[in-house]
């Protein structure tokens, strides 16, 4: 029977005896030699806490202030809900008490969301399925301040009333406020949903104004401002798509300026009510303004000849 031999017994060809050149054979690539000592995580110390850089998003972006439990949501529900922007449950929880707060948010008028658990423990551990995001500061309820702007045209008082709608930049939203504040602005209307919360970059952005200038969450933005329509006010909106030009508009004594969000511009339910929509001259090339520059822009031109 025929053999294999053994690996060290074999015969070279007789042509490769005694040539020790072989560079005619391959046998896989040229190994490397390596130069640098390789790198070992373990051996590099890690830099001590307070050498770490903190990138400015981590600051800016700081979020909205989170409380979690069923209880603690409750007493904010029901004590102070002017205080709540939005509350988060958990998706099929099956718990009944969840199912309460809900409809207590709904009755004051809180934008609810249905999210899963695990967004739920990434704003506050121990939650119980239920998380509530806070503004910085508690907002008004159209019934608390109606009465002062129903009033004004028979005592002869001048009004501005500012309406924010679909802005979720708060960034952009400091901005209105501190606009606001610097051009008269006696109140900030807000809507209940579709808008971002006063955030502690809000805040910031509104460098300080946050604090001085009104700012009122209606349960019905549509139904005040019909409301103030009928009091008298001048209700104005502010947009691209109008040929009616903002400069040398003839303002009323009491108005209504309306501006829309980011790329999604003035409401229907806002425009249907309008006496008129004002657009700022601008060049053909240029998309839009940032809500906040139009807001400015608009508040000016009504003020310029009243402050």
């Amino acid at each position: 029977m025929w053999k294999t031999k053994p690996f060290e017994n074999r015969e070279e060809p007789e042509e490769n005896k005694g040539n020790n050149n072989r560079s005619n054979y391959s046998y896989g690539r040229p190994a490397k030699v390596r130069t640098e000592p390789r790198f070992d995580p373990i051996s590099v110390p890690r830099p001590k806490v307070d050498k770490i850089a903190v990138s400015v998003g981590d600051v800016e972006n700081a979020p909205q202030v989170a409380v979690g439990g069923i209880r603690e949501v409750e007493e904010l529900l029901t004590k102070d809900p002017a205080r709540v922007h939005r509350v988060l449950f958990r998706h099929v929880s099956g718990n009944p008490r969840l199912y309460t707060l809900q409809k207590i948010a709904k009755k004051n008028h809180i934008h609810v969301q249905q999210v899963d658990a695990k967004i739920l423990d990434s704003y506050a551990t121990p939650n119980q399925g239920i998380v509530a995001l806070l503004h910085e500061k508690g907002v008004l309820t159209w019934d608390e301040v109606k009465q002062e702007f129903y009033e004004a045209k028979e005592k002869g008082l001048r009004k501005v009333v500012a309406v924010a709608t679909n802005i979720e930049d708060p960034r952009n939203l400091g901005a209105c406020i501190r606009s606001g504040l610097a051009l008269g602005v006696d109140i900030l209307l807000i809507p209940s949903k579709g808008m971002c919360g006063i955030t502690p970059t809000v805040s910031r952005a509104s460098a300080g104004a946050l604090e001085k200038l009104r700012i009122c969450r209606p349960d019905s933005l549509e139904a005040t401002i019909g409301e103030l329509k009928l009091a008298g006010y001048q209700i104005l909106g502010l947009d691209a798509v109008t040929d009616t030009s903002l400069a040398d508009f003839p303002f009323g004594e009491r108005i209504v300026l309306a501006v829309g969000g980011e790329d999604v511009g003035l409401p229907p339910f806002i425009r249907k009510q309008c006496d008129a929509v004002l657009r700022i001259p601008m060049k053909p090339d240029a998309h839009s303004y940032n809500a906040s520059v139009a807001l400015s822009l608009g508040l000016y031109e009504f003020a310029r000849k009243r402050i």
